[in-house]
């Protein structure tokens, strides 16, 4: 049977199981693993993710793991954060969402204890169907850090880049996902950031793509801006396809993707995040019919929620995940007719 036109997947994070925080053993991360790949495959999405339980950590609750796992493995990096470091970075208007940082860079970095393909490769196992296996990007990771040894935060987002290439190359699924949150708040960012990005992406082996977002803490944005001013920076990369946040955002500012190099493949978001409401099969296929007008026909070629689904209610994530194959399938059921 031919694949799809549009193809369902998920950006990454799903809702810790209770039973996961409640006894966090390597044997409960596993079996939390086969329940959120198997809620997706049942529900029928094309292309899954492991919920990014593989980086859970109850100590970091308020990221879900997505900085500290990274960062404090590494060589060259510092965790335990001094009082004076503390007060100054809780200055920085940029880091307000933190209360505190995730470690100070005191030397070259190195890979240190990170490995990221074994736990693609615990996933890979453990799937159904074709894997997303996603990871955080380099320029949010290096706005994170108090650093005191590269000086000047491309080069710190640059060496980033060079431990996680060296990861990435050695991980094994059908599409390999590098998320920023930070980028969309700071477009004049955007030619070193894509920089360091295109680093990362050129190691990967399978299909690379790329998600932004404005951010998604508390259920709250944290980033402001617009899409407009993020283009050069998307048409920038070596990329397959990306992944963008548009169901929570103003509805004109689809029209700036009309500005996206054609080879690469447009992800459209279509389930809201920050809303615990569940959208329709038919307010989804409204929502790619108004991206084929926009966009031309054909230019989406995937759909999913804006952003992780790890701060919802699994009963919630789990009926918006349905909705996404709902919808996508009422879409090309109209096109068809």
């Amino acid at each position: 049977m031919p694949a799809p036109a549009i193809l369902t997947t998920v950006v990454g994070s799903y809702p810790i199981p209770d039973w996961l925080a409640a006894e966090p053993t390597r044997q409960a991360l596993l079996d939390a693993t086969r329940v959120v790949l198997h809620t997706q495959e049942r529900a029928g999405i094309d292309l899954v993710c492991d919920g990014e339980l593989y980086r859970f950590d109850v100590n970091h609750p308020e990221t879900n793991g997505m900085i500290e796992y990274f960062l404090q493995p590494l060589d060259g990096i510092r965790s335990a954060i001094r009082f004076e470091e503390l007060m100054a970075y809780r200055a920085k208007a940029g880091t307000r969402y933190r209360g505190k940082p995730p470690g100070v860079v005191e030397g070259p970095l190195g890979p240190g204890t990170l490995d990221l393909p074994q736990a693609c490769a615990t996933a890979r196992r453990l799937a159904g169907r074709r894997l997303k296996f996603t990871l955080t990007g380099p320029h949010m990771l290096a706005k994170t850090l108090i650093d005191r040894h590269y000086g000047d935060t491309a080069a710190l987002a640059l060496a980033l880049a060079g431990v996680l290439a060296e990861q990435v190359r050695h991980c094994e699924a059908e599409v390999i996902q590098v998320d920023e949150a930070n980028l969309p708040g700071h477009p004049e960012e955007a030619e070193w950031a894509a920089e360091a990005m295109n680093l990362v992406l050129d190691a990967v082996a399978s299909t690379p793509a790329v998600h932004l977002c404005f951010g998604n803490y508390g259920g709250q944005t944290i980033q402001q801006g617009s899409w407009d001013r993020l283009i050069g920076y998307l048409n920038a990369l070596n990329v397959d396809h990306v992944v963008m946040e548009t169901a929570h955002r103003p509805p004109q500012e689809l029209y700036a993707f009309r500005e996206l190099r054609p080879e690469i493949g447009f992800g459209l978001g279509v389930v809201d995040i920050k809303a615990n409401q569940i959208e329709s099969a038919d307010e989804i296929a409204r929502a790619i019919e108004r991206a084929a007008e926009v966009l031309g026909p054909g230019r989406v070629r995937y759909i999913h929620p804006d952003c992780g689904f790890w701060m919802l209610k699994r009963p919630i994530a789990d009926a918006k995940i349905a909705a996404l194959v709902a919808g996508r399938d009422l879409y090309q059921g109209r096109a068809a007719d």
